[in-house]
């Protein structure tokens, strides 16, 4: 088989229809080198020519009403199943190692898909799976396309006009997995981010739905405290929403910090790009000039003024930044909301509304009820999932 049929070449195409994306761009094209066939060959379904792929994408939460599929809503596992379908000409079933509630991001959350390749130009024929790195540029393609609508409207047509992209989803990683390996439960750990941004200015624009906007100056000091109170072997009932479906609460928290970091988006200012420029000393020093010619010691810039002690500044026309804290939770799983739950009483330390000892006393507690209400979902993010993979998969 040539590279080219390999790599999905529409030089035979039928006439688009309403339904049909714009043309795939071609892939780059290359045989397949025996070590990778026989890769492939090992990793497939015993007796088929279907392959379990191991696929890793990145969305931003704020438009999606979930990962988990549903039948009237835009969901992540939605329009990734429609990507697929768009692709490979059938329907096709996805698993997802994290289920991320409406709103929520992800950096990167892994799933699995069964893939069969049936010949297109000899219908029934089955063909060895697809490279890894085929399925990555065509899903990417079809995530990008645009659902055209039809001159005929049916129930289906409106759940396809919910699942159209929005630019707010891609597959960062394509791996060929073996046939049993399941993305949730073969999962050894997660990592979730949260991010806080303090301070009394309104949110920025570019922030929007991003983060969580807490006015108030926050303690990190108490709340790296509060952390330590938290993390490790516990009951987590008071930090267990209603509705899980986990059969313990008890849960191992191998990590949980709280950090101070520049802002986002952040762009270098004058200070940066002199630093850089001259390769200077990190220590902090304003001159006269940078003074005159900067429109603000943009980014953190503002932050290492004043703990250097000198005099800051603001200037016409720039916003002010707020001071960014990032939550850190690591565990091989987590209950139904126990990390915005988490997020939630760490905040309320920070702002000088609970102390240490109410923190213990909340989780003594085992009641959901003694935690302040959770952390909106704006401002998590599901960074990673790690797994144990073989090096030759």
């Amino acid at each position: 088989m040539t590279g080219e049929h390999q790599s999905l070449s529409l030089s035979h195409q039928r006439p688009e229809s309403p339904l049909r994306p714009c043309k795939l761009p071609r892939i780059d094209g290359r045989e397949s080198t025996e070590e990778e066939s026989e890769s492939i060959e090992r990793n497939m379904t015993p007796n088929s020519r279907t392959q379990r792929y191991l696929v890793a994408i990145e969305y931003i939460g704020t438009r999606f009403s979930g990962a988990q599929q549903q039948a009237t809503c835009r969901t992540v596992m939605g329009v990734l199943q429609d990507a697929f379908q768009k692709f490979i000409g059938q329907p096709v079933s996805i698993f997802c190692s994290s289920r991320t509630d409406a709103g929520v991001h992800a950096l990167s959350n892994v799933c699995h898909v069964d893939v069969e390749r049936i010949s297109k130009r000899k219908p029934g024929e089955v063909l060895l799976p697809h490279e890894p790195a085929v399925v990555l540029k065509a899903v990417n393609h079809f995530l990008q396309s645009k659902f055209k609508s039809p001159s005929t409207r049916t129930p289906m047509d409106i759940v396809r006009k919910l699942e159209k992209s929005e630019g707010d989803i891609m597959v960062v990683d394509v791996k060929c997995v073996p046939s049993d390996f399941h993305a949730r439960y073969k999962a050894l750990e997660r990592t979730y981010f949260y991010r806080l941004l303090s301070g009394k200015e309104p949110l920025s624009t570019f922030e929007k739905d991003r983060a969580w906007h807490v006015p108030e100056e926050l303690n990190v000091l108490d709340m790296q405290k509060a952390c330590s109170v938290l993390v490790g072997h516990h009951d987590f009932s008071s930090f267990r929403a209603a509705g899980c479906q986990a059969k313990s609460p008890i849960r191992t928290l191998d990590e949980l910090t709280v950090t101070e970091v520049a802002s986002s988006p952040y762009f270098p200012s004058v200070l940066d790009r002199e630093q850089s420029s001259y390769g200077l000393a990190s220590s902090v020093s304003v001159s006269k000039k940078l003074q005159d010619d900067s429109p603000s010691l943009a980014g953190i810039s503002d932050e290492l003024v004043e703990n250097s002690g000198a005099v800051a500044f603001h200037k016409f026309g720039v916003r002010k930044r707020h001071r960014c804290f990032v939550v850190t939770a690591r565990a091989r799983s987590f209950l139904y909301h126990q990390v915005r739950l988490l997020v939630a009483v760490l905040k309320s330390v920070g702002t000088g509304d609970l102390t240490i000892s109410d923190v213990e006393k909340i989780l003594e507690a085992k009641n959901v009820s003694a935690a302040p209400p959770m952390a909106p979902a704006c401002g998590l993010y599901l960074g990673h999932v790690n797994y144990d993979l073989p090096s030759d998969i």
